[in-house]
């Protein structure tokens, strides 16, 4: 009797502990997965600890291909998400999929936020005929990493440590050939045998010298064919000088920077933890930087991307009402608490948070944060952005051709050749 009595008091306990208001659950969904998946949960905790109103369920699914067929698929038979993450340089596929719904000013009012307060770049590839389909949380992009003790002694390291001297390609060739002469061997490295570092490399040689790599529905048209063709025979030239690894993986990519084997890497602002982590840990065993990746082919400009949240459809029907409001309020509290998002390496989309004393403390973040000013977002189409057939020319066309299969013309011919029908 005396149990059921303590049970009794349990349960009216627990009766008197269930708020009096109608808790909303908003089902998420994303592809974070290590570091940054590990800072995201710790968000999501935070958030419901603070909102007992407002419960995020999480899951997190295969990033790539997966995420976004699966999100295509649940869209269409209305079982997908409340919330989901979503790639900026995909909302023109997931527009013409009928994945997204728009966010309209009034979402974005009842939840304190206006496009006005998130960097113009992110918020152009969220957009679409003037209407918002995601909001941005970031911008990532690829950084030139620097070891400091590979580079003592040379006229590329100033008194205080940082890089100097390296403007021009030409400044950056003459830079690696003085390491080749100093003993290191690959003094470069990015992933040369993966679709990601590929393009991201080719993609940013290609924007520098003002081009673009699709203009009203062509691909490479005009003289933006010839600044392709000069993209790939610099990376080609890279590989012939042996500054570069030959078809690296993304993850020997990394391990020959972060072994000391390489003093230069080209690579996202994702790694900035392991070199962080790995310090703090005194397993990296060199100091090292980050900063934008200096305009070597005339003018500043960076391939980017952004990671945002996007709604998405449920069948012939979309998120509304209080449950909508629900979503804006996590939406608009990841933005406002971005800071905890940006030592993952990014650099957060909505601006009171970029332009803070917290972030500006923050190193090599605030050195390499004026690359949002030169983001170079993939171009607005359906056959660009991750996980596209855009990757799979940087895999299937600029790999082989850095590699001396073919040469660089006809690699340009042949993505010419194979996006233009991927778009028809």
């Amino acid at each position: 009797m005396n149990i059921f009595k303590t049970l009794m008091s349990a349960s009216a306990l627990s009766l008197l502990s269930v708020p009096a208001f109608a808790q909303q659950q908003v089902v998420w969904w994303d592809f974070l997965s290590g570091g940054d998946g590990v800072r995201m949960k710790t968000l999501i905790d935070a958030f419901n600890a603070e909102h007992p109103d407002i419960q995020i369920s999480s899951t997190t699914l295969e990033w790539g291909v997966p995420f976004y067929t699966k999100a295509r698929t649940s869209a269409a038979v209305g079982q997908g998400p409340d919330v989901m993450t979503y790639h900026l340089s995909r909302v023109p596929l997931g527009i013409d999929e009928g994945v997204l719904s728009p966010i309209t000013d009034e979402d974005l009012a009842g939840a304190g936020l206006s496009t006005e307060a998130f960097f113009p770049a992110a918020v152009g590839a969220a957009t679409a005929d003037d209407t918002l389909y995601a909001v941005p949380f970031d911008i990532h992009a690829v950084v030139l990493y620097y070891n400091k003790n590979l580079l003592e002694g040379t006229d590329y390291l100033d008194a205080d440590g940082n890089l100097t001297g390296i403007e021009t390609l030409e400044d950056f060739e003459t830079a690696m050939a003085t390491l080749q002469e100093n003993g290191v061997s690959g003094p470069l490295t990015y992933q040369t045998g993966g679709e990601g570092g590929l393009w991201r490399v080719f993609y940013t040689l290609l924007q520098q010298q003002g081009g673009e790599f699709i203009v009203d529905g062509e691909v490479l048209p005009g003289d933006n064919a010839e600044k392709a063709v000069t993209a790939i025979e610099t990376m080609t030239r890279w590989q012939e000088m042996g500054f570069g690894p030959e078809q690296a993986e993304y993850e020997a990519s990394v391990a020959l920077f972060s072994s000391g084997e390489a003093a230069f890497q080209i690579n996202g602002v994702w790694e900035v933890p392991t070199y962080t982590d790995a310090a703090e840990a005194g397993t990296l065993g060199f100091e090292w930087g980050a900063v934008e990746i200096p305009p070597l082919m005339g003018q500043p400009a960076t391939w980017a991307d952004s990671h945002a949240f996007a709604i998405p459809n449920q069948g012939d029907n979309t998120v509304a009402g209080e449950k909508r409001a629900a979503v804006m309020t996590v939406i608009a509290w990841m933005a406002e608490n971005a800071i905890g998002w940006a030592d993952a390496g990014h650099i957060p989309a909505y601006l009171p948070v970029a332009e803070s004393e917290a972030y500006a403390a923050m190193e090599p973040n605030a050195t390499y944060a004026s690359l949002a000013d030169n983001a170079a977002f993939d171009p607005q189409t359906t056959v660009t952005g991750v996980a596209s057939p855009a990757y799979d020319a940087a895999l299937n066309i600029i790999g082989p051709a850095i590699h001396g299969y073919f040469g660089a013309e006809d690699a340009v011919a042949q993505m010419q050749e194979d996006l233009t029908s991927a778009l028809r």
